[in-house]
């Protein structure tokens, strides 16, 4: 059995239109996601003491998602405030809460260098510590989410094995490759962009892989990436080529589509 971890940024998505609240946030739905794969999986990261963290860490438990590593602190748990216009959903609002200050715990290195993979993002505050992390020798996968030009792309890229982006609904052309290139030349083995309704690439350094998308009944759009990433990776762990790995990970995010909120 695979082991994955996944550490770093959660939030609660509070869709005060429709008076529902759902677990988010990169890693965190990852976690999910793959574990509705069927793969063994933990997430690490930080709540407040607040009925937020309570009903997260309820919902992670009840998935059978392995929390031994999450920190209870005092204060809110992060929230993000969501409307939802034409099947698209929009951010309003966000507060932080303690999950502004989340910084890994000595404790916690040994418990994520234990798994076969650790998944992060560039909003889960460990970019700091992927050095140590990557010195540790499990592989890394990290999303840079729709942020190209972010501070932490530059710090962070030389620690990860395989590196994500989001680029919108675009077309892949010679701008977009230009950039997969100079990512890749940074240090990860793959560098994967997703395109919306036109599908993902991923540059392995030698070539270019298209995959398009499974046509679905839209519902809402939150958690496709983070869906195709935990599917791609699934895929690259059980050790399926580039090809086969976008198909599942598009597989899977067409589940994600088709039901209100990320899970």
């Amino acid at each position: 059995m695979i082991r994955f971890a996944t550490v770093g940024d959660n939030c609660m998505d509070v869709y005060e239109e429709l008076g529902q609240v759902y677990g988010g946030g990169n890693p965190l739905n990852v976690s999910v996601y793959l574990r509705r794969l069927g793969e063994e999986v933990s997430y690490s990261g930080v709540v407040g003491t607040d009925k937020y963290g309570e009903i997260m860490l309820k919902m992670l438990r009840d998935r059978g998602i392995d929390v031994s590593h999450v920190q209870v602190v005092d204060g809110s748990t992060a929230i993000t405030k969501v409307i939802v216009r034409d099947g698209e959903r929009i951010f309003s609002a966000y507060e932080g809460g303690v999950m502004d200050h989340y910084k890994l715990r000595e404790e916690d290195f040994d418990f994520l260098a234990s798994h076969d993979i650790i998944i992060s993002g560039i909003w889960g505050e460990i970019h700091p510590d992927l050095p140590r992390l990557h010195a540790m020798g499990t592989p890394i996968a990290f999303d840079f989410s729709d942020q190209p030009n972010h501070p932490v792309v530059e710090q962070a890229m030389p620690y990860v094995d395989y590196a994500f982006f989001s680029w919108g609904d675009a077309e892949v052309d010679e701008e977009l490759m230009a950039f997969m290139k100079k990512q890749h030349a940074r240090g990860p083995k793959m560098v994967i962009t997703t395109l919306g309704i036109n599908g993902s690439v991923c540059y392995d350094g030698q070539q270019f892989h298209r995959f398009g998308i499974i046509p679905c009944q839209v519902v809402d759009t939150m958690g496709a990436g983070d869906s195709f990433i935990a599917g791609f990776l699934r895929g690259i762990m059980l050790g399926n080529d580039i090809p086969t790995s976008m198909k599942m990970g598009a597989e899977n995010s067409s589940v994600t589509l088709q039901y209100q909120g990320a899970w």
